[in-house]
């Protein structure tokens, strides 16, 4: 057996270890605003449930572990001590991952992940609509507990109001697990379906995916594509050239012969197809072609 103290390796290594070995996290979606009220939205599994009476969920947004900068969540919290924690299901998780990305300071994670802002009825900040159970939260108190890089922030929540849709509970008013369907997070790039088990998502681009804000309408507007989909796509840096799709397309047309004269919903089925294998960049080809 290996063994070591954690004074004795690096902080990244150190994190590492313990975000493989502590798993599956539940992940809490945390909708905030800063102080001029601009949205913000980012996921983080170092969360859980603490308490019922009164009912307290604590979520931790680390200091940067390779600058020891903090995040927009943790200084939104601060000013205006007030939350939305919504859950993830296996519907929305590569939106929530592409959400992850470090986007500037005022950029609304809402419309690059292409997910719908819901006004919340008390507080101020944003649901997520496509979350299948939301809560909203007053901030009680932010214990930190360190100022190097990798050190905890505990937003201690108080939940004001909660919101459950209907599709998830039973007859008896109770909530089916099999329709939630959550998500949770695991080492590296792995997640696991509550249901299911273990899958793969490739992280977000360190440099900055274009965002659903960025897609040509009718691929945003897609009655084809899903909400995973729309991720997946979102999460490229830049969108393939003119002359990279019709090269594409002209290799295509031996196997869809009717690749040019497609109607925009057979071209995004068969994009749709081509993603299900992780192929982004050829799903974008189809779509642009």
């Amino acid at each position: 057996m290996t063994s070591f103290e954690p004074k004795d390796i690096s902080t990244g290594k150190l994190h590492s270890y313990l975000l493989s070995a502590v798993a599956p996290r539940p992940i809490a979606f945390a909708s905030t605003l800063d102080a001029d009220g601009n949205p913000n939205l980012s996921p983080f599994s170092f969360f859980n449930v603490f308490s019922a009476n009164p009912p307290i969920m604590i979520f931790s947004p680390a200091r940067r572990v390779r600058d020891n900068t903090t995040k927009h969540t943790l200084q939104n919290a601060e000013a205006i001590k007030e939350v939305v924690i919504n859950v993830v299901n296996f519907d929305m998780v590569h939106q929530m991952s592409l959400s992850s990305t470090e986007y500037a300071d005022g950029v609304n994670e809402f419309e690059k992940a292409g997910l719908t802002m819901l006004k919340s009825d008390i507080v101020k900040p944003f649901r997520v609509a496509e979350s299948p159970v939301q809560f909203e939260c007053k901030v009680n108190e932010i214990v930190k507990l360190g100022t190097e890089g990798g050190a905890g922030n505990l937003i201690i929540c108080e939940v004001v109001k909660l919101h459950i849709d209907d599709d998830v509970l039973n007859e008896e008013g109770v909530i089916n697990q099999q329709k939630l369907d959550l998500v949770a997070r695991a080492g590296g790039s792995y997640y696991t379906r509550a249901k299911k088990g273990f899958f793969e998502i490739p992280k977000p681009l360190s440099t900055l995916g274009i965002g659903v804000d960025n897609f040509p309408d009718f691929v945003k507007n897609s009655m084809v594509l899903t909400g995973n989909d729309l991720g997946m796509l979102a999460n490229i840096e830049r969108l393939p050239t003119e002359d990279s799709v019709k090269a594409f397309v002209k290799d295509l047309g031996a196997r869809y012969p009717n690749i040019k004269t497609a109607t925009h919903r057979q071209k995004h089925k068969l994009a749709r197809n081509y993603l299900s294998f992780g192929d982004v960049e050829s799903a974008w080809k189809i779509l642009l072609s």
